[in-house]
């Protein structure tokens, strides 16, 4: 039993998917929230080169 515990502990298989999921995660929420902060200016910003055309 504690050989397969110990083998249980040891086995590092999808570790590295669960990483890169958190960083990815990480990654989109910083985005959200940038066009949230950013999103009305850029939009301004837009409507302003919109108008002068």
């Amino acid at each position: 039993m504690k050989q397969i515990a110990k083998r249980f502990f040891k086995e590092e298989d999808g570790q590295g998917m669960v990483e890169y999921g958190l960083i990815i995660g990480l990654i989109a929420i910083v985005v959200v929230v940038a066009l949230v902060i950013l999103g009305p200016k850029i939009a301004n910003l837009f409507n302003n080169v919109s108008n002068k055309l």
